[in-house]
C-alpha cells in the first residue's frame, strides 16, 4: 500500500492554495483532485478505515499547518448516521467505499428544519459539495445495514476544529466541535516502507 495517491492529492491541493480563488473556483479545482484520489481504493491504510461497532469515525488524513484545508477519511459502520448536522465552510465528499445517503435539510417559514428535495446516494467515485453558500445542512447515512462505507472528506479548514451545529427537527441548534477518532495522522512523507 503506498500513501503516494494522498500524497499527490495533498500536493496539489497545497498548490491550489498558492492563488487565491473565489469559492466556486477553489471547490472546481478540488473536487478535479479529488476525483483522482476516489477513483482508485489501494491507498487508505487500513488502521484509518476501521468502522466502530456504535459511531461513525472521522479520521484525519492532513491537516494544512495553516488549517486552510483538512482531509479526512469518514468511515462508516452498518446502518449508521449522523445527526442533523452543518459544516460553517466548504467541504467536498468523494465516495471512496460502499454508498452513502445524504439528505439535504433547510429551514420552513415557522424556522422548523424540513427536508429539501430527495435524498442523494453517493456511489463510489461520485463527490459531492456543501458549503454555507451550496446549502451547508444534511444528514448523511450509510447505505447499508450489512456493510462499511467509507468516504473521503476535503473540508476549507482544520474540520476537527471548526465550531459548527447539530440541529434539532423544531429548528433549535447545539453547538459542536467534532474532533476525530484517531490520535496520530499517516505519515505522508515517509518512503521508507512503501513499494514501488
Amino acid at each position: 500500500m503506498s500513501a503516494s495517491p494522498l500524497r499527490d492529492f495533498v500536493v496539489a491541493v497545497t498548490q491550489d492554495f498558492a492563488q487565491d480563488a473565489p469559492e466556486a473556483q477553489r471547490l472546481a479545482s478540488v473536487r478535479g483532485h479529488l476525483a483522482t484520489l476516489v477513483a482508485r481504493d489501494d491507498w487508505l491504510p487500513d488502521e484509518l478505515a476501521q468502522p466502530h461497532p456504535e459511531f461513525y469515525r472521522q479520521y484525519l488524513l492532513h491537516a494544512d499547518p495553516l488549517e486552510r484545508f483538512s482531509v479526512v477519511s469518514f468511515v462508516w459502520g452498518p446502518g449508521q448516521r449522523t445527526p442533523v448536522h452543518d459544516h460553517c465552510v466548504w467541504g467536498l465528499i468523494g465516495m471512496l467505499r460502499g454508498e452513502e445517503i445524504a439528505q439535504p435539510f433547510g429551514h420552513d417559514a415557522d424556522g422548523r428544519l424540513v427536508a429539501q428535495g430527495p435524498a442523494q446516494r453517493l456511489l463510489p467515485g461520485q463527490i459531492e459539495a456543501v458549503s454555507p453558500t451550496l446549502g451547508d445542512i444534511h444528514q448523511v447515512s450509510n447505505a447499508f445495514d450489512d456493510r462499511s462505507s467509507i468516504s473521503i472528506h476535503v473540508y476549507g479548514a482544520n474540520i476537527g476544529a471548526v465550531h459548527r451545529w447539530v440541529y434539532a427537527a423544531d429548528g433549535s441548534r447545539k453547538p459542536f466541535v467534532s474532533g476525530y477518532s484517531n490520535t496520530s495522522v499517516p505519515n505522508l512523507w515517509d518512503r521508507s516502507k512503501e513499494t514501488a
